[in-house]
């Protein structure tokens, strides 16, 4: 068996025996692998992806039993290449600072740090307490740097302006009018899109010249609240590129996501070049997702640097 096997079946028959939700099962049975009282049976050389993996497998046998709105995961196929898109924004820079301010169980933040690979530390915001502390034993047994704020992200946030902010939006209405009205991006009547204002905020929170990164709804620009959208980003955003991801990862065409890329202005922001405009492949077809990333990367060589 591999490791990430052995790390979901050590969790799998703790959380079956456990008089509790599976859930909560999980994060009893990775404090107990942290504390040394029972461990996964592993190979010398376990590495952080692994451990990723295997706690996620529990969590989505878990979130498939007691299935609530608010718990889902960022699928791993989008978390890897968010996680190589960030890596080509952060280039030569030693120390990386991050922002997700819907962290969720952590799937996407993790994907990301543990692609980074340097010394990277990150703010997560999170509203429900039961995934923060799913996310925060992962986050421990990965040896990552993060530091969680248990809270409506779209309240003030008291974090530094970080590097590159990352989110999978949380899509739909954000309820909360008299909140709202702290965001340019409020609807001029009824309820702003949470969506929006989570760009925002993110964008709020990031660095002069650093970057965000979004899984945003395809139709994000020609929804009845896009004309707010274009002030903004014209002002407090640039677009730096718009990944189309396949239609096979979503269930139906209502469903379908695209990563938005965009970079806070700076007094040195060199001239606009184009958007880069671009479909994923088939993330199965190998040769056409390395055509693919390289093409990415010649991207961030050439128009970032």
């Amino acid at each position: 068996m591999t490791n990430t096997e052995n790390i979901f079946n050590f969790i799998d028959r703790y959380a079956e025996k456990a008089d509790m939700l599976y859930l909560e099962a999980i994060i009893e049975a990775c404090n107990e692998w942290i504390e040394g009282t029972h461990a996964p049976a592993l190979t010398n050389n376990v590495s952080k992806e692994e451990i990723r993996r295997g706690i996620q497998l529990a969590v989505l046998k878990g979130m498939k039993q007691h299935a609530q709105p608010n718990h889902q995961m960022t699928p791993d196929s989008i978390g890897l290449l968010i996680g190589h898109i960030a890596s080509k924004l952060a280039g030569d820079k030693e120390n990386i600072t991050l922002l997700d301010p819907a962290v969720g169980t952590g799937n996407l933040l993790f994907s990301v740090m543990n692609t980074l690979d340097k010394n990277v530390s990150a703010s997560a915001v999170e509203i429900d307490e039961l995934l923060v502390r799913l996310s925060a034993v992962l986050a421990e047994l990965l040896e990552q740097q993060v530091v969680y704020l248990v809270q409506d992200a779209l309240r003030p946030l008291l974090i530094d302006p970080v590097d590159i902010a990352i989110s999978d939006l949380p899509v739909g209405y954000y309820p909360d009018d008299d909140n709202a009205l702290n965001y340019e991006l409020m609807a001029e009547e009824g309820h702003a899109f949470a969506h929006h204002l989570f760009i925002e905020q993110s964008m709020n929170h990031t660095k002069p010249g650093g970057y965000g990164i979004f899984v945003i709804p395809a139709n994000l620009f020609e929804s009845e609240q896009a004309a707010k959208l274009h002030p903004f980003f014209k002002q407090k955003a640039i677009i730096r590129a718009l990944i189309q991801l396949p239609a096979t990862l979503f269930k139906n065409v209502a469903h379908e996501k695209s990563i938005l890329v965009l970079q806070k202005p700076f007094l040195e922001t060199k001239p606009l070049k184009d958007v880069l405009l671009a479909q994923v492949p088939n993330m199965s077809d190998k040769n056409a997702m390395a055509r693919f990333l390289q093409k990415i990367d010649e991207w961030a060589e050439k128009d970032l640097k």
